[in-house]
């Protein structure tokens, strides 16, 4: 088994430390009580939705999906310093991230359910859809970023994706491109420590991996990502330094893979529970609050209140994806082309005789 390169480690930023006690000068936006409470608010809504399409996939109900579980911070961290204005281009496990920024509950379902109406955004129009190719959403964040600079715009394109995104071709050439041409991207890696069964140490000998932005010329540093604050407060000098015009930065989250990578996996083949066990108790959810309960006053009845909203609301969006009725074997022909060509035209056709 490698071993970590005998490199001492730099600071990795962080404000709540897992026991949610400050040990550094909180940011600004962190001693609103409020802010505090709509980011605690959405990590316990990611973590309830989560287990309830575990629950449908389960039972036969959903598609094979991946968990977000113990990965909530980073989600709504990164969406939570965000505008409008930006783009958002996921993988496949920032379900927090998407529900922040406008994605339903029901199109989240739809879409774990095979269903690519639910990648069709009511509202978040701008944001990418759910990427599941490892690693393709960089160059994808590279090419929004020249657009941005071409138009002219103010937005900043934020690519998210996994440790095991960094040992693909696609995040070096796409890191290079925006390094080189001081694009307005800012690139997030969520390093819960598995490539699926691969362990971060197995895929590099690089210090870190926020070290791999020393190439492509850009600052690099490494976060906390089971502190939502800590991750919130990197995004936001992040994206502001893309919107001075002063490029792109890398940010690596740095948490733990608490289930398995899809529920088409079985982790418990590849690491033991005694490896897992120590990571619950740096969970980003009791952290943050610890820390309410603390500093602002959150009790009992607010924890139960925002528990029963959460189950409420997923609930019902889960029965209407169950009661939205699937749509024609025609459909697959529709969503690729503005003027479908004359043989896509017979092909469909042929379907209407099935």
């Amino acid at each position: 088994m490698p071993t970590q390169p005998d490199h001492q480690i730099p600071d990795i930023t962080v404000f709540l430390d897992p026991a949610g006690y400050p040990v550094h000068e909180l940011p600004e936006f962190s001693r609103d009580r409020e802010a505090l409470v709509e980011m605690y608010s959405a990590m316990v809504k990611t973590r309830t939705f989560d287990a309830k399409a575990i629950s449908l996939q389960r039972t036969g109900r959903l598609g094979t999906y991946a968990s977000s579980l113990g990965q909530e911070a980073i989600a709504v961290g990164i969406a939570s310093a965000m505008t409008k204005e930006d783009v958002l281009l996921p993988s496949f496990r920032e379900h927090g991230a998407q529900l922040w920024r406008g994605v339903s509950l029901e199109e989240l379902f739809l879409y774990w359910g095979g269903d690519e109406r639910g990648n069709d955004f009511a509202n978040a129009r701008q944001d990418f859809p759910v990427c599941i190719p490892v690693a393709s959403q960089f160059p994808h964040a590279a090419g929004v970023g020249l657009a941005i600079v071409q138009k002219d715009e103010p937005g900043v394109a934020v690519a998210i994706g996994g440790d095991g995104a960094t040992s693909k071709g696609d995040f070096y050439e796409a890191l290079n491109v925006v390094g080189a041409w001081m694009l307005p991207v800012v690139f997030v890696i969520a390093n819960n420590q598995w490539a699926i069964s691969v362990p971060r140490l197995d895929q590099t000998r690089a210090r870190t991996l926020a070290d791999k932005a020393v190439a492509a010329g850009i600052p690099g540093e490494q976060v906390d990502g089971n502190d939502v604050i800590a991750v919130r407060e990197a995004t936001e000098r992040a994206l502001t330094r893309a919107r001075n015009g002063k490029g792109g930065t890398l940010i690596e989250c740095l948490t733990y893979r608490l289930g398995d990578h899809t529920t088409a996996d079985d982790a418990s083949r590849y690491r033991d529970d005694e490896d897992v066990s120590p990571h619950w108790s740096e969970e980003p959810l009791v952290r943050l609050r610890a820390y309410l309960v603390a500093h602002h006053g959150w009790a009992k009845e607010d924890e139960e209140t925002l528990l029963r909203d959460c189950r409420d609301q997923i609930e019902k969006a889960a029965e209407t994806y169950l009661a939205t009725p699937p749509q024609p074997a025609q459909a697959i022909f529709e969503y690729l082309y503005a003027d479908q060509p004359q043989d896509l035209i017979a092909q469909a056709g042929e379907m209407d005789d099935v």
